[in-house]
């Protein structure tokens, strides 16, 4: 059985709802299947991300929960991440790769992964996954489990699955899941707003 949350964020000006609801939970179904049409709609978003002069410099790793991938992954996630991370149905790592082909970097290349996870994440919540992005990880370990080259640079991993039942979760969890949504003025942000 899947859970609904609701804690819409408190927007100053308006957002399409897809973004003021979603949340990054750590409370996740350890028994659920992956909803596998929606998460290959959230893999199929991230795919259309854009990037500059169309390089896609994104690359995934899909660890399924049950795998010996997603064993490899998880035993690279650190401290409290181990704790609520291997409930999810997957979690999928955010590599960036920072070369051409022909060698030259790509200095935007961690930027294009990131807006290829933000189109992830949000195609994830409008299918009705829940998701949580992670950067407490060992970047070195995921590049050795799985043969790495230097030009591939492991960003995130996040965890992606449906939502639990806070009543199963620990006190420390449930906290910071109640913890209210916050972020900084919209002013505060803008260095210049001509």
């Amino acid at each position: 059985m899947s859970f609904v949350v609701t804690n819409p964020a408190q927007t100053d000006v308006p957002v399409l709802d897809v973004f003021a609801q979603r949340w990054s939970t750590r409370i996740f179904d350890a028994t659920a299947p992956l909803d596998e049409e929606a998460f290959a709609s959230a893999l199929e978003a991230a795919r259309w991300a854009p990037s500059a002069s169309n390089t896609q410099p994104w690359r995934l790793i899909v660890a399924r929960r049950g795998t010996e991938t997603h064993a490899k992954v998880f035993e690279a996630l650190m401290g409290f991440n181990q704790a609520w991370a291997g409930d999810a149905s997957a979690l999928v790592v955010f590599i960036a790769d920072t070369l051409r082909e022909d060698g030259e970097p790509l200095p935007w290349a961690v930027y294009d992964t990131g807006q290829a996870a933000a189109f992830f994440t949000v195609q994830a919540h409008a299918g009705g996954l829940a998701t949580h992005q992670m950067g407490g990880f060992h970047r070195d370990q995921i590049s050795e489990s799985f043969g790495l080259d230097a030009r591939l640079q492991p960003l995130a991993v996040m965890a992606v699955g449906h939502l639990g039942d806070p009543a199963g979760a620990s006190e420390q969890i449930r906290e910071r899941e109640a913890t209210p949504r916050t972020r900084r003025p919209l002013a505060e942000t803008l260095l210049t707003d001509d």
